[in-house]
């Protein structure tokens, strides 16, 4: 998989952190491959450069950076373009990270420029996360999935509007996933448990159903069965969790819906 080579990462916070440890843990990108700007860098960014990342290098070497990784805040995209603009080689490819922010905007903004959007998982940390890619050009899905596609599974989507669906079910999902493992830790606890048996079972829980899912391939409803006898206590849960009209479904559906509806603002 070829990936042009130097990468300049711009932001370096959460997302862009993950991406570092996911270059890290899978090694298609090396530190010395890296350019790196962040007006307050962590740790994940120092200690890439003390392995031999440029650490907010100065703006005339930020042109040989062959791909540009856009990990700012969508709030304050276009101030840090217009400061990269005329800095950076015309050839790079831009690949943006960014909710909401659209590849008009990006084109209007890096002008000439190639230019993808993903949204990644955090899980990219572990180089096990998941990506969503959109380029209108072969050279900005090429980058896109040479970045992500060693650290993550991607879905490459053929219309843009579907970034915004993704944002809302993948982007933004892991959170909807630790809230519910937060919300079954406090049932435990409620049902008298203490509070690092209700954590273990929780999170135990968890992971064990998700590499289930993972390595059966088999469908939720399938799955839901075999847990689920007749009569007993599982499905005396899922009357509740799955009420239908006010139950989960109906909840998931909501918040993806103002997910998806904020991803559109963020733009």
């Amino acid at each position: 998989m070829n990936l042009a080579k130097p990468i300049l990462l711009v932001g370096a916070g959460a997302l862009g952190s993950s991406i570092l440890k996911g270059f890290r843990i899978q090694g298609h990108v090396t530190p010395s491959d890296v350019m790196i700007l962040d007006l307050k860098p962590g740790d994940e960014a120092q200690a890439y450069a003390a392995d031999g990342a440029q650490l907010n290098p100065q703006p005339e070497t930020w042109h040989r950076a062959k791909t540009i990784i856009l990990a700012v805040k969508p709030q304050g995209w276009y101030a840090v373009a217009q400061i990269l603009s005329g800095n950076i080689d015309t050839a790079a490819v831009i690949v943006s990270v960014m909710a909401g922010v659209t590849t008009t905007q990006l084109k209007q903004a890096f002008a000439g420029h190639r230019t993808a959007r993903v949204m990644p998982t955090t899980g990219v940390a572990t180089g096990k996360g998941v990506a969503s890619l959109y380029a209108d050009t072969v050279a900005g899905m090429d980058a896109a999935r040479g970045l992500f596609a060693p650290m993550a599974q991607t879905v490459e989507l053929a219309d843009e509007d579907q970034i915004n669906s993704a944002t809302a079910v993948s982007g933004s999902g892991p959170a909807y996933v630790y809230a519910f493992v937060r919300a079954l830790e406090k049932a435990g606890k409620a049902n008298g448990l203490s509070s690092s048996h209700a954590r273990d079972l929780a999170r135990g829980t968890l992971i064990s159903a998700a590499r289930l899912l993972d390595e059966t391939g088999e469908d939720p409803e399938a799955l839901i069965k075999k847990v689920a006898s007749p009569g007993g206590t599982t499905e005396a849960a899922l009357n509740i969790l799955c009420k239908p009209g006010e139950g989960l479904d109906e909840l998931i559906l909501a918040s993806v819906d103002a997910a998806h509806k904020r991803s559109r603002e963020l733009g």
